[in-house]
């Protein structure tokens, strides 16, 4: 009865697990950071993380939110920062990879540590290329 038990534990343990993350959204999941043309881009159909804008100031623009005045202001897993001297909500990152899940090669974001939260501290954020206009 003992192994029973500790197989059903084995086997339901990993279900569990699974089944509590399923509420939660990655970052990229939310498609911060994300190429986009449109706002209707940046939607990822979930109604409980509110909606992102698409940054067309940047190139292949960039899901996020401008005029951020805090971090509290910006999308969980990303940080308000000054960039061209406007705020903007940028995704946190680790290594540029985790900038471009949802970017296309031509547009790929870089992962910074040059531009700095406005809440200061040190943390690397996706930084999108400039338009060019």
């Amino acid at each position: 009865m003992k192994t029973l038990s500790t197989l059903s534990i084995l086997v339901l343990l990993p279900t569990a697990l699974v089944l509590a993350a399923c509420g939660e959204e990655s970052a990229n999941e939310q498609l911060i950071g994300a190429e986009c043309a449109t706002v209707a881009d940046c939607d990822d159909d979930d109604d409980d993380t509110p909606p992102l804008e698409c940054l067309t100031q940047f190139g292949g623009g960039y899901c996020g939110r401008a005029g951020c005045s805090a971090d509290a202001d910006c999308p969980e897993d990303s940080l308000c920062a000054v960039l061209e001297g406007a705020n903007y909500c940028f995704l946190v990152c680790t290594d540029k990879a985790d900038c471009n899940q949802n970017r296309d090669v031509a547009d790929e974001a870089n992962c910074s540590s040059s531009v700095d939260p406005i809440s200061g501290g040190e943390a690397k954020l996706c930084i999108p290329p400039s338009s060019g206009a």
